[in-house]
């Protein structure tokens, strides 16, 4: 019997993904992140590729695949927020629906390193949109990469976290209930994200066809800003962001890391 798996759409995502397209073992679907979280909070899904926040706000006792993560070490390009005028005059930030996990970043990060507590609004994920509603806006994944080089200032908030914590940042990782994993299943996926890594010339070139741009941009975003290891150093941030997020009242209470058996 297949395994439900669903995965982040993003380029960030693909990587851990495109290697288990072709797989007998799952069946692989496609969301954005907060989309995913849902799809495996309802049962839609058996193990999910989830904002990490999701995680901590699940009311059944979810599971970590080891190793692998979505994360980054310093500047991630598309986690954002873009702002007009003085960033300390921002009373309203609107944020983007699709996010679950940079939404408590933003919100801890301008409570804590900036002073700062505005009102917050969802909104769809279009900048110019955003930008009507409120003098700040989040933006998330592949939309970001056109805005790049717009002249609107931005904080890169993978940047900022590090540099403030000096620890990583985790945004998403596999993710799913107790035993629906075996261990041999759960060493598919730590397996799978590997070899993306190799192929992340081809990604590269596959995602421009889809998203006109710079293959040599989405090759180096894949490469130097988007880090999909889960070591040691990232579990620490991981538990700092739960720690923080804790302290802010955006979760209940700082989770116990469980994770899948890998073991035969």
């Amino acid at each position: 019997m297949s395994i439900r798996l669903g995965a982040v759409a993003f380029l960030n995502a693909r990587p851990l993904a495109v290697p288990l397209e072709s797989s007998q073992t799952f069946e692989l679907s496609y969301s954005v992140p907060s989309a995913c979280a849902a799809e495996l909070r309802e049962g839609r899904i058996d193990v999910g590729l989830i904002p990490s926040i999701d995680y901590a706000r699940s009311r059944d006792p979810y599971y970590i695949v080891p190793q692998v993560a979505i994360a980054s070490c310093g500047e991630v390009l598309t986690v954002r927020l873009f702002y007009r005028g003085a960033l300390d005059q921002v009373t309203r930030v609107a944020l983007d629906l699709n996010s679950l996990t940079s939404v408590a970043l933003v919100r801890i990060l301008l409570r804590e390193k900036y002073r700062l507590d505005p009102e917050f609004v969802d909104a769809p994920p279009d900048l110019e949109g955003m930008l009507e509603r409120a003098e700040a806006a989040l933006l998330i994944g592949d939309p970001v990469f056109r805005h790049l080089d717009t002249a609107i200032a931005s904080l890169d908030l993978g940047r900022e976290w590090t540099e403030w914590t000096g620890h990583p940042f985790v945004f998403a990782f596999w993710a799913g209930r107790e035993g629906v994993l075996s261990p041999a299943r759960t060493r598919q996926l730590v397996q799978a994200g590997r070899a993306g890594r190799e192929q992340i010339a081809a990604i590269a070139r596959t995602f421009e066809r889809e998203y006109p741009g710079s293959i040599e941009l989405y090759e180096r975003y894949l490469r130097e800003h988007i880090h999909f290891d889960l070591g040691e150093a990232e579990l620490t941030g991981l538990r700092q962001f739960y720690s923080l997020a804790h302290e802010h009242g955006l979760i209940e209470a700082v989770p116990e890391l469980r994770f899948y058996d890998m073991a035969s």
